[in-house]
This record gives C-alpha cells, sequence and structure tokens, in this order.
C-alpha cells in the first residue's frame, strides 16, 4: 500500500510571536489615521478617535471569541466557508481588497514618513521588489516581526512620554464636536482604519501553540489568541487614543482642501507622528533632538509600513492559492513555482497594489478604499459567526457580536452610501471575483467531464476484452520491515560517512523528483539489507481542505518519481511516501520519528548561493528538529 500522508503547520508561534504578527499590521494604523482624523475634523478629533478605540476593542473582543473557536485559521473565508459558499466569497474579495489596499497605503505612508519625492512612486518599485523577494517562498514573518515590532513599540512609548507633558494644552485646546450627528457619523466612518489588521489574528491560529490538554484532533489556542490580542489591542487603543489627544496641543494647525498645514510645516496629515515627534522632543531637548527624534520615528516606522507590505503580498497570494485549491478561482493560480510559491496569485498580489497606489497616490483616497475592505471582512465574519447556532457560543458573547455586526454593517452601508469611490472599487473586486469564480466552475466541470468520459471509454474496453481487467500494487509495506530505533549520535555530513553494516532501522530519504539523492538511497538501503522510505514533498505555502485527501498519482513528478522504482523493490523493501506540507522540514522530522529511522538521506541545497538565502536552509531545520538517535546525511 502505498502511504499517503498529510501534515498540519507545525504549532509554534507562541503568544510573543503572535502578538508581533498582529502588531505588525494592525499597530500600523496610527501613523497615518490620526493625520487623517485632524483632517477631517480638526481639533475636535480627539472625541473621534477615542470612539473609534472604544470600537477596535469592542472589535477586538469578538475576535477572541473567533480565535476560540475557529482554532485552524483562514480568517473570515474559513469560518463562513461551512455556513455559505456565497457568503465565503464575498468575504474573502472583501479580504482581498482590504490586503490590496493595505498594500498600497503601508507602502505609500512608509514614503510619506520617508518625506522623499515622488512617494507614490518609491511605494510601486518598493511593492514590485518585494514581491519579487517573495518569489523564492514565504518568509517565516514570526521571528522577523518581532525583530520589528520591538524598536517600534519602544518608539510609541517614547513619544507617548514625550506627549504627556503637553496633554494640559491638549485638553484645552480640544472642541466639542459640532455640525450634527450625521457629519460626526460620516467623520467618524472615514477614520475607522485603525480596526484595519485585527483579521490578521483570526488567520494565524492555525499556526499557534495549543492549550495545554489541547490536541491536534481537537485544537484549542485561546490561551496564545487572547494573549496576543489583549497586549497589541490594548497597546492599539491606548496609544491611539493618547497620541490622537496629544496632537490637539499643537498649535496653529490648519485644514485646507483635505490636508493639514502647520506653522513651518505643510502637509503634515500624512506623516503626523514625525511632526509631534519633531515638536515635543524639540521643545524638551532642542531643535538638534527635535530633528533626530522625527527621523528615527520616520525610519521606524518606515521599516514596520514595509513590513506590513510583505505581510500582504504573501497574504493575497495564499489566499488566493486556498481559493483556486477550493475550485473558487481558476486553477492557474493554484499552480506552484519550483520554490512553492503560487506565481500567478503573487503576480496578481504585485501588480494591483502597485498600480492603485500610482493611480490614486493620495492617502485621503486610498483611505476610502482602505474601510470598505476592512468594514466588510470584519462584519462578514461577525455577522456569520454570530448568527451560527450549532457554535457553542454563550448568550453574552452572541448578543456582543451581533450588536458589533450591527454597527460594522451600518458603517459599511455608510461607505457605500457617501463613498463613491469606495461603492466601486468593492463592487469591482466583487465582480472580478465572481467572474474568476464562474471560470474556476466552467474548469472544474470540465475535468468532470473528460475524467467521465474517461472512465466510460476504460469500461467499455474492459467490455470488449471479455470483461477481464488487472490490477497492479504498486508498493506495498514490507512485513519484515523494523521500526526498532538505534542509539546513534546526530550529525550532518557532506558525504557518505562510515557506519557499521548492521541495522535495525529503516533510511529515510525526503526528495523531489529523480537524482544523485534517490539513486544513492536506493544503493545504501540494498547494500545494508535495510527498508527504505522514500518521501516525496509537495510543498505549498497554503494547505487547503482538498489537498489533505491528494493522491500521488495526481502530482505528475511524484508520479514519475515512484515509477523509477517499480524494478528496484517498490512495494517490498521500497515504501513510498507522498505529503503535501508548508512546512517540508518538519514533515521530514515527524515521519523519521514515526517510523524509528535510523538516516535521514537529503540532497544538497542548490548551490546558488542568494537562492539559497532568499529560500531557506531546510537542512538547518531538519537537523535542529531531528530526534538526537537519528543520523542526518546529506548528498552532494
Amino acid at each position: 500500500m502505498l502511504e499517503s500522508i498529510t501534515t498540519t503547520r507545525p504549532r509554534n508561534v507562541d503568544w510573543k510571536r503572535a502578538a508581533a504578527i498582529l502588531y505588525g499590521d494592525w499597530g500600523t494604523s496610527k501613523a497615518y489615521v490620526i493625520g487623517l482624523a485632524f483632517a477631517v475634523a480638526g481639533y475636535s478629533s480627539p472625541w473621534l478617535i477615542g470612539a473609534m478605540c472604544l470600537l477596535t476593542a469592542l472589535v477586538g473582543v469578538n475576535y477572541m471569541v473567533i480565535c476560540r473557536h475557529y482554532p485552524n485559521g483562514g480568517g473570515v473565508y474559513a469560518s463562513v466557508r461551512h455556513r455559505s459558499e456565497i457568503i465565503s466569497i464575498v468575504g474573502a474579495f472583501l479580504l482581498i481588497a482590504d490586503y490590496i489596499v493595505t498594500a498600497a497605503v503601508s507602502a505609500l505612508s512608509a514614503f510619506l514618513y520617508l518625506g522623499v519625492p515622488h512617494p507614490e512612486i518609491f511605494a510601486a518599485g518598493s511593492i514590485a521588489i518585494i514581491g519579487a523577494l517573495n518569489y523564492f517562498g514565504p518568509k517565516h514573518t514570526g521571528g522577523a516581526a518581532i525583530l520589528v515590532a520591538i524598536p517600534t513599540f519602544i518608539v510609541v512609548g517614547l513619544l507617548g512620554l514625550l506627549a504627556i507633558p503637553h496633554l494640559g494644552d491638549a485638553v484645552i485646546h480640544t472642541q466639542p464636536l459640532h455640525d450634527g450627528f450625521l457629519h460626526n457619523w460620516n467623520a467618524f466612518v472615514a477614520i475607522v482604519l485603525a480596526l484595519s489588521g485585527v483579521e490578521a489574528i483570526a488567520n494565524s491560529t492555525g499556526v499557534m501553540k495549543l492549550n495545554p490538554g489541547s490536541t491536534l484532533e481537537k485544537p484549542n489556542v485561546s490561551k496564545t489568541a487572547n494573549k496576543a490580542i489583549i497586549v497589541v489591542m490594548l497597546e492599539v487603543c491606548l496609544f491611539t487614543a493618547l497620541l490622537g489627544l496629544a496632537m490637539a496641543a499643537l498649535p496653529g494647525m490648519v485644514v485646507a482642501n483635505g490636508e493639514v498645514n502647520a506653522p513651518g510645516a505643510e502637509g503634515v496629515r500624512d506623516y503626523m507622528l514625525r511632526y509631534m515627534a519633531q515638536i515635543f522632543a524639540g521643545n524638551l531637548f532642542g531643535p538638534i533632538i527635535g530633528h533626530i527624534a522625527a527621523w528615527t520615528v520616520s525610519i521606524v516606522f518606515g521599516v514596520l509600513l514595509l513590513s506590513a507590505v510583505n505581510t500582504s503580498i504573501v497574504a493575497l497570494s495564499g489566499i488566493s492559492f486556498l481559493m483556486a485549491r477550493d475550485q473558487e478561482m481558476p486553477p492557474i493560480f493554484a499552480k506552484l513555482n519550483s520554490f512553492g510559491v503560487p506565481n500567478a496569485g503573487l503576480f496578481f498580489a504585485v501588480l494591483v497594489p502597485a498600480g492603485l497606489v500610482i493611480a490614486v497616490s493620495d492617502m485621503s483616497g486610498l483611505a476610502d478604499l482602505y474601510a470598505v475592505g476592512v468594514v466588510g471582512a470584519i462584519a462578514v465574519n461577525l455577522g456569520a459567526t454570530s448568527t451560527d447556532w450549532k457554535l457553542a457560543l454563550k448568550n453574552h458573547e452572541r448578543a456582543l457580536m451581533f450588536v458589533t455586526f450591527v454597527i460594522m454593517a451600518v458603517i459599511e452601508i455608510s461607505l457605500f452610501i457617501d463613498k463613491p469611490n469606495a461603492r466601486i472599487f468593492a463592487f469591482t473586486v466583487l465582480a472580478i471575483g465572481l467572474v474568476l469564480r464562474g471560470l474556476a466552475k466552467e474548469s472544474a466541470e470540465r475535468k468532470a467531464k473528460a475524467a467521465q468520459e474517461a472512465a466510460l471509454e476504460a469500461a467499455v474496453l474492459a467490455m470488449e476484452s471479455g470483461g477481464k481487467t488487472s490490477t497492479t500494487i504498486i508498493a506495498s509495506e514490507p512485513a519484515n520491515a523494523s521500526l526498532t530505533k538505534i542509539p546513534t549520535a546526530t550529525g550532518t555530513a557532506t558525504a557518505p560517512v562510515p557506519v557499521p553494516k548492521v541495522y535495525n532501522g529503516p533510511i529515510l530519504v525526503a526528495v523531489r523528483g529523480k537524482g544523485r539523492t534517490l539513486d544513492f538511497a536506493v544503493k545504501e538501503a540494498a547494500e545494508n539489507g535495510q527498508p527504505l522510505y522514500v518521501l516525496f514533498v509537495r510543498e505549498q505555502p497554503v494547505i487547503a481542505p482538498g489537498d489533505r485527501r491528494r493522491k500521488w498519482t495526481e502530482d505528475k513528478q511524484a508520479r514519475e518519481t515512484f515509477e523509477s522504482l517499480k524494478d528496484k523493490g517498490l512495494g517490498e523493501t521500497i515504501i513510498p511516501c507522498y505529503a503535501v506540507s508548508d512546512a517540508p522540514a518538519h514533515t521530514i522530522a515527524d515521519l523519521a520519528s514515526t517510523i524509528g529511522a535510523e538516516r535521514v538521506l537529503l540532497g544538497a541545497p542548490q548551490r546558488n548561493t542568494l537562492l539559497h538565502v532568499l529560500r531557506g536552509n531546510i537542512i538547518r531545520e531538519v537537523a535542529s528538529l531531528l530526534p538526537d538517535d537519528i543520523y542526518l546525511l546529506v548528498c552532494v
């Protein structure tokens, strides 16, 4: 019997890394939302910012519940799909709209903070460069996110300390809301961008550490998710409110044609935190320190915002791949390059945001487009979850979630009514999405029809041959295969090393196709009388539910690899294994431990140094994951 194994993503993200990933998206909003708030409400903006922070906290509390009930990731697309495919498609394309504008807004904001000329050109270029780097494989963002989040958190904290002495002036300068409820509601709707990023935590539950006592079959990640959400939510809400209030202490700012001008500094709307750092630090320590503080804020937030661009690109290519695997997008979005990246999805994830930032090139205009995707995706998730009576929600959780859904739905309706560009953008994304879905369904129907015709033709041939058919057993597990481990020393070799000729455990070789590594493994197993497990790993950045049922026969490269072993003992002493994995190193190490492998054989990575660095060293990962009683040999 041919072994076909599947893998779950390794649950090795603790609450600190989850918080860093969330902060990299959620925490960026204060960089531009504070200035946008002043542009729509002037010195009354602290009231709107405070209301926005309360709504942000309310949404965060609801997402703690969502993460508890949907511990396998996927965000709104996965959590809604079991209720309705159509609603999940709407939610998914609203989320796609969110990611598109997130990439554009983050890139543009980064270069506005850095003060470069024609920031939209630099923004589009940065999106293209980050996309090119992603061609070589998805970036492991957990550790990198911490490296970016820590200095940002420190800088925000220091800026908050600098702002505290000015809070008295801020309170004096703050004006009451005016011009009626409808005017203030529209102003509030225009600044709900602080909600952006909360879906990132729902997407990340599939890699979070399990609660004590929880299992992979019945996962629960509430402890990890809750800690991450609480920490980031408190930072976002408290510091956004604090800095939004402190902004009112800045004297002489005026709003003109949607822009904010300050004494000696025009157009500060899009880099308000930099201007605040310059004024507050300059007042305390002098103009030189003020300029240093301003550039420190610019550089730190610029890096954080570019990190958010990378996160958005990865998410865009990932969700398009996932939908293609579910036959909701054309099959081309599911085709992977040699680095396990969907080329079509990546091209789409780069081209659209880069084109958008060139076409709009204004933070206010992008903000209008931004909110419709953010609010829509959150509203769909909250609405579907709160009305799902199969979920074991507590009464107060369901009621609070439904109330939050109503608020978000009203905001989304307001955006559609008052923001014509947002309405056009949302309808365009949904229309394109439905067209792509139609093409995907048509392609699936053609394949199904072709399969039925092939089956009918085979049945006719069988009848013509007298009803006789033949069955070929490709492989079977050997009865004499011993899975007993023997104590050995861990090691990594660049060439075969001498070992004793008496073995108790099998050999595991992980391959991506035919080649010298596989030939060497077959020779070693035959010479030493050991069973050989041949693991073909199909690397993918996102694992869809259908991938767990995929057979090796559907993978041309795997089929060719296994068929090349037919005359070498396949099914007797050679046991083929097939895995679809987004974490190949973990898959290899898990199988090695499961079968009690005596040795693990890997091929050396490509010698191109740049590709080696960009792709990551899988050999080093496997070496760190293998138990101490298993050799690691590297064939070059």
